[in-house]
């Protein structure tokens, strides 16, 4: 919902957009036809099998666990890693998010991780995730929020690319005036944060979604649409007065954290997100139960990890070497899970003057300018090449 959402731009770690072209439609449930179906924009699946925060696996398939201070949620509070956990659920592996608070700042913890790099726009979303309306330790009643989004940063207020599409927000306890359980799938246009104005399109259920359920959305043809267990709950187009489909690609975020104390009842009290696997198949308009069964076909194959995303939809998919780069006339494709040096490189700055082939370091990342650029921020404008991950 919108007033959750204003801050959460400045807390995530954001990388290189990517071009995205035509949409591939596809339909029915068949899980084996998936893979091959997908080859010409690729598909991202993470079945979450990992041993700790800390396993190198986790970073090498691009995702961030979040440490940085900041919004969204309670100010003073700390994001913390070590709550991120990958426990065993009826034999599989899951994602853990356990945020808690004992009623103070200082003692309120939130959790996130995300693919930081900004490569997720048109396609079709997916993820098994169970919701909790009840702390798995301490006194109940907390305003958390329990989340599945995308988002890209906002640059300035009312930033005209400004793109976040909220999957899921669910709220066990309510929160933002609302008194009992809700759910909000949201598509946003911009914001600004002095004074508060928002331009968003939102729906919400309010009743329980306690416990598993498939969470998908799809992408394209100038509609979001929002779907919980295969029913559609929100679409959301470009009609009214102001466009709320993506403008830029985005990354993908799970993230529980608490909108504030004045619910809380004493004690520590900690809550519980989990995310079973997560899916994306870019370009492509799948149906839900599509989506879900090609998670399951990769699952009953033994595959743990998918990532053949690739820029141009349609087109050839770059060759993986052991170089840093590849480079097809001025565009640079990394090659994935492959850092570059970023020793001694200095981070970015808003107010500095770069010449042509500056180095700079921004969300993790290395980059390199084209020619002379001042206030371009790397990832959103032309003056910047990608040169990697560092």
């Amino acid at each position: 919902m919108g007033r959750a959402t204003k801050v959460r731009a400045a807390g995530a770690a954001l990388a290189a957009a990517v071009v995205v072209g035509s949409l591939i439609t596809a339909g029915g449930a068949s899980g084996a036809a998936a893979p091959a179906a997908a080859a010409g924009c690729g598909v991202l699946f993470d079945d979450f099998n990992y041993s700790s925060h800390t396993d190198g696996a986790l970073g090498q398939h691009g995702w961030q666990v979040r440490s940085n201070s900041g919004g969204p949620g309670v100010p003073g509070a700390t994001w913390a890693p070590e709550n991120v956990t990958f426990p065993a659920v009826n034999g599989d592996k899951v994602l853990q998010l356990a945020s808690s608070t004992d009623g103070t700042a200082a003692g309120t913890k939130h959790t996130e991780v995300l693919q930081g790099e900004r490569r997720f726009l048109e396609g079709t979303y997916a993820s098994r995730i169970r919701f909790s309306d009840a702390p798995v330790s301490g006194p109940d009643g907390d305003h958390v929020n329990q989340t599945f989004f995308t988002i890209s940063p906002l640059r300035y207020d009312n930033d005209p690319l400004y793109s976040e599409l909220d999957f899921s927000e669910y709220l066990p306890n309510g929160g933002w005036g609302e008194t009992g359980p809700i759910n909000y799938q949201t598509s946003w246009n911009t914001y600004q944060l002095e004074p508060w104005a928002s331009k968003n399109k939102n729906n919400s259920q309010r009743s329980s979604v306690d416990g598993w359920h498939n969470v998908v959305a799809t992408v394209a043809d100038g509609h979001v649409k929002y779907y919980i267990d295969g029913t559609l709950v929100a679409d959301h187009d470009r009609s009214g007065p102001f466009d709320v489909y993506p403008r830029q690609a985005m990354s993908l975020n799970f993230n529980h954290w608490f909108i504030d104390l004045a619910a809380h009842n004493g004690g520590l009290a900690t809550y519980l997100e989990q995310a079973d696997w997560v899916y994306y198949a870019k370009n492509q308009v799948l149906t839900p139960a599509a989506a879900v069964a090609n998670a399951a076909n990769y699952r009953s194959s033994g595959v743990k990890f998918v990532d053949d995303l690739v820029g141009e939809c349609g087109g050839t998919p770059p060759t993986t070497t052991t170089t840093t780069t590849t480079t097809t006339t001025t565009t640079t494709t990394t090659t994935p899970g492959t850092p570059v040096g970023c020793g001694g490189v200095d981070a970015w700055r808003w107010e500095s003057v770069y010449l042509e082939n500056a180095r700079v370091t921004h969300n993790q990342r290395l980059w390199r300018a084209r020619w002379w650029t001042q206030g371009s921020e790397p990832g959103l404008t032309a003056q910047w090449e990608d040169l990697g991950r560092c």
